[in-house]
């Protein structure tokens, strides 16, 4: 393995090398796809650590956390613009654990509840965020631990949410449906507080690891500037009447302050509302995700190829399928727009060398 690739440790790798790579890709100046795909050490020959940094008891220090994760990441091999790193995943928006609302841990998934506004009417809930909060001054601390790491590890930035989602675990289930016709100002005042919210959590918590080596978020892809993967899941329930009001105004403002964007496009629900998403000139890229009972990449050409005529980059998971995915890219014939994310245990790493290679040639 050359430098950068190494099985034996994180001091020697080569991270000038990698950010040249990423920066290329994100600048339209490489031909290829951008490849993360790490390669895992065998089953049982070191320990894997918890997906959900929340899973963790907090009283266990974040320090402690991090030997564990290092000496994972260390028995991995990162071929391609693949990287070690840990993303701080903590649940999916958990923004709302820390402007009043609470998280729960259960057997391998995290969820959040309304808190302190329990009960309360859109109009009488005004989020801010907390920074006593325990999920605030959690993910504070793996910061501050990953700060003593002399950036052997990239930190990607833990899963704040979308405003929308994160006012839906304020204002829980089919209240905030009927909220968008009853309060529809109440609801807007709400994305407000939560888009700043939001951003206060994201500038302070990006500014604490000076040496990172970039951006990422749960999705891996690395950026010089600050970036985030964007969504609403709340908006499969909407119309495009709906999200053009309550949803795409404050996404324009994140993809503006913002450094760089993707948008996650979670499920068939979703797609109504593609057309809009492919008009904001600042958002970078989309990623599909067909959901449960989708079928394949490959039987969404006419999606993928829309994105691509937008000239918008696609975020795609490998799910082990190099053969499916080589296919997908050369139907929409745009190698230079796609970034592909996943991991493959080490017996099919031979495979996976070959696959970056097969694209570069």
């Amino acid at each position: 393995m050359g430098k950068g690739e190494t099985m034996a440790g994180l001091d020697d790798f080569d991270w000038k090398k990698l950010c040249s790579c990423w920066e290329r890709w994100h600048r339209g100046e490489s031909r290829e796809p951008m490849f993360n795909i790490a390669v895992t050490p065998p089953a049982g020959s070191v320990k894997c650590p918890h997906h959900y940094l929340s899973m963790y008891d907090f009283s266990i220090p974040a320090a402690e956390i991090f030997d564990e994760i290092e000496a994972y990441a260390a028995q991995c091999a990162y071929p391609g613009g693949a990287y070690p790193s840990v993303w701080l995943n903590f649940g999916p928006g958990v923004l709302a654990a820390m402007v009043g609302g609470e998280g729960h841990n259960g057997m391998d998934t995290v969820w959040f509840t309304p808190g302190k506004w329990s009960g309360m009417t859109p109009d009488r809930i005004h989020p801010r965020l907390d920074r006593s909060s325990p999920w605030f001054r959690r993910v504070e601390e793996f910061l501050l631990a990953a700060r003593e790491r002399n950036g052997r590890l990239h930190i990607g930035c833990t899963d704040l949410g979308g405003t929308l989602d994160v006012v839906n675990s304020l204002v829980p289930g089919e209240e905030l449906l009927y909220a968008l016709y009853d309060s529809p100002e109440e609801i807007r005042r709400l994305s407000g507080e939560i888009h700043e919210a939001w951003f206060e959590a994201f500038n302070y918590f990006g500014g604490i690891i000076p040496e990172n080596h970039g951006f990422s978020t749960w999705d891996g892809t690395l950026s010089a500037l600050p970036y985030y993967m964007l969504q609403c899941d709340f908006c499969y329930m909407i119309s495009p009447e709906m999200f053009g009001e309550f949803v795409l105004p404050e996404l324009r403002q994140s993809c503006k302050r913002l450094g760089r964007s993707f948008y996650h496009l979670d499920g068939k629900g979703e797609l109504p509302h593609l057309p809009q998403l492919l008009e904001i000139e600042e958002l970078g890229g989309v990623q599909w995700v067909p959901g449960a009972g989708g079928g394949t990449p490959l039987e969404w050409l006419d999606v993928y190829r829309a994105i691509a005529a937008a000239n918008k980059k696609m975020w795609i998971s490998l799910d082990g399928d190099f053969d499916g995915i080589a296919r997908l890219i050369e139907a929409v014939g745009r190698p230079e727009l796609f970034v592909i994310r996943g991991s493959v245990p080490a017996e099919r790493e031979t495979e996976l060398r070959d696959f970056i290679d097969y694209f570069r040639r």
